[in-house]
């Protein structure tokens, strides 16, 4: 007998939601397949009413085909944002038919938001003393409403095991890619990437689009010194390299560099080796060492503990899961 089943996604539909946001989901999980052509995940819309139309935010609506039972089967539940969340947006309590449709879930049903769709998991108390985030213009009356979550705004998605959420908008692409990514490895979450034509992972945080006075457009970026860090990131790069790169002294290269990418050059430097020692582990029988020296971590130690800070397993449990596990 075939012991697979794909992951079941269940998408929650509220009035006024984004029909964008509703179809992040829907278009990242519907892509990924095994090595058999089998698709990964088992995706579905549902309402917290019968089966019927949900009103967008949009000038037409949607026919979701799913009542709230959906919920009791999922594997992992996806809030979108939307406009129309009433008590839940202005008091932080639920209303009775999300409050019934939510006690359907299983306990241990993998929990996510999108934007302002963390205001549905926070009252109904999920998110109490957690770290999460929403959108950068709703996180302060997000962290007044609901003082018991550990709101970052800064951030374009947290992921806290069982209960993850996003920022606006189009961090739902990033978080439903992570998700992916933590699922089946980074290869297949690259090829949904590309596949969607969307970068695998975006630099920064959410900080780097609030409106703020911009750099004058003529002088230089940053973007020159970045891809020619990534063609030696198995060299050691100093910051002044990067900065003579672009003739700029490194005082104004690290402000400038923040400026465009969200974090400093050194953050920036320690996520492209982590994501290509990644590469490596999952592709290629090469030795921890080896692996560590291609990834410039310099010492299987060293990569040893940035991969354990960055996403809490070791590299031998990492190649375990995504190379003989069979995800790549």
């Amino acid at each position: 007998m075939d012991p697979f089943r794909p992951h079941r996604v269940a998408v929650l539909a509220l009035d006024g939601l984004l029909p964008f946001e509703l179809g992040i989901p829907h278009r990242i999980f519907g892509r990924p397949t095994d090595a058999e052509g089998r698709l990964l995940y088992d995706v579905v819309t549902c309402s917290v009413r019968p089966p019927g139309p949900v009103a967008t935010d949009a000038d037409f609506s949607i026919d979701v085909a799913h009542g709230p039972q959906a919920l009791a089967g999922a594997d992992t539940v996806i809030v979108p944002a939307s406009y129309e969340l009433g008590p839940v947006f202005d008091e932080g309590r639920l209303t009775e038919d999300l409050a019934a449709a939510l006690a359907l879930i299983r306990p241990g049903t993998r929990l996510a938001s999108i934007c302002t769709g963390a205001y549905v998991l926070a009252a109904a108390g999920y998110l109490d003393g957690r770290p999460a985030t929403t959108h950068w213009a709703d996180a302060g009356r997000f962290q007044r409403l609901f003082p018991r979550v550990k709101v970052d705004a800064d951030v374009l998605f947290v992921d806290d095991g069982d209960v993850l959420t996003s920022a606006g908008v189009a961090a739902g692409i990033d978080l439903c890619l992570h998700m992916v990514r933590r699922d089946h490895g980074t290869a297949v979450a690259n090829d949904v990437a590309r596949r969607t034509v969307v970068p695998p992972h975006r630099d920064g945080g959410q900080a780097q689009y609030i409106a703020r006075p911009v750099p004058d457009p003529q002088l230089a970026t940053t973007a020159t010194a970045r891809a020619w860090a990534l063609e030696r990131l198995h060299e050691p790069i100093q910051l002044r390299d990067m900065a003579e790169r672009e003739a700029m002294s490194v005082r104004t290269f690290t402000r400038r560099f923040r400026e465009e990418v969200g974090v400093s050059p050194g953050q920036w430097l320690t996520r492209q080796r982590i994501e290509r020692a990644r590469h490596l582990l999952e592709s290629t029988d090469l030795s921890m060492d080896r692996v560590a020296r291609d990834a410039g971590f310099g010492t299987a130690q060293s990569m040893r503990q940035h991969l354990m800070a960055a996403l809490g397993v070791t590299p031998t449990a990492y190649r375990r899961t995504f190379r003989v596990g069979g995800a790549v």
